[in-house]
């Protein structure tokens, strides 16, 4: 019976979470008559693919697509997440494997970063931006959300990387590795599962931000998906199947994203352990 009632709580939370995605999906699909009808129906009565079409065909402004602006968040996106997973593994490694002056401040430090409001550091980081001359350019985007990103990043992957027996760099360093030979055949392939956790994560933060997207860029061109969701609001009224159409597409790459990366991170959550136990019964075992 309490088996029963969790379950049917869980399903209860699961479907309640998940009903403003089916509504944005079917709000998309219905024709302008039903999403302004007085009577909100559940599943469009006459489907319809033009929202997709008005937003995909048509110019969100003069002479720029809703596919530039796609383009746009994606290159952020994924610079984002490469230089973030990069540094984030090295900075995780010497604080985990190196004992250093500042080094438990520097820690500190990481989880003080995290509890600064995002809306204080607009100016200061715009002021910086300009005197760096990256201003209206989507580098500037990408070292914002880079520095956003990190913190959390470094602290997971921290973890991960002291979870690995340090015997199992010291049997290779016998056998002859090199340091990088054994930061890439023995550390990262136990910790690649916190990588993935930490990209998803990146990825989310450089997909979804608005403001310094919006302050930090100039160009219309040059911006990224969530500016160009504004454009879809207008003073007197709203979009709203272009809205939701947006919106779905916009939510697309997240889901595809971690559906890719999800079964790697659980099974490799799951596994990393036993992997490293494995390596190190190898190394030890007598010939």
């Amino acid at each position: 019976m309490k088996k029963f009632a969790l379950n049917g709580a869980g399903l209860l939370v699961a479907l309640f979470a998940a009903f403003p995605v089916y509504w944005m999906i079917a709000t998309s699909l219905k024709p302008n008559r039903e999403i302004f009808s007085a009577t909100p129906r559940p599943v469009p009565a006459e489907p319809t693919l033009e929202h997709y079409r008005e937003i995909l065909t048509g110019n969100l402004i003069p002479g720029v697509t809703f596919a530039d602006f796609f383009l746009n968040s994606a290159l952020v996106a994924l610079a984002t997440v490469l230089l973030s997973g990069l540094v984030a593994l090295l900075a995780a490694t010497a604080v985990a494997r190196f004992r250093f002056r500042l080094r438990t401040t520097f820690l500190i430090l990481l989880l003080v970063v995290q509890m600064i409001p995002l809306e204080a550091l607009v100016i200061p980081l715009f002021l910086m931006i300009q005197r760096l001359g990256l201003y209206n350019t989507l580098p500037s985007l990408i070292l914002t959300y880079l520095g956003f990103s990190l913190p959390f990043a470094v602290w997971m992957l921290r973890g991960f990387v002291a979870a690995v027996p340090k015997e199992l760099e010291e049997a290779a360093a016998i056998d002859g590795a090199s340091r990088a030979q054994t930061f890439r055949r023995i550390l990262f392939p136990l910790v690649a599962p916190g990588l993935v956790a930490t990209s998803i994560f990146s990825f989310i933060t450089a997909w979804n931000e608005l403001i310094f997207a919006l302050t930090f860029i100039n160009d219309q061109d040059r911006y990224t998906l969530p500016v160009a969701m504004t454009f879809f609001f207008g003073r007197d009224d709203t979009a709203w199947g272009s809205v939701m159409a947006a919106s779905t597409l916009f939510t697309l790459p997240v889901i595809v994203f971690f559906l890719l990366v999800q079964r790697r991170m659980v099974s490799g959550l799951v596994a990393a352990p036993s992997r490293a136990d494995h390596r190190l019964s190898r190394r030890s075992a007598p010939d």
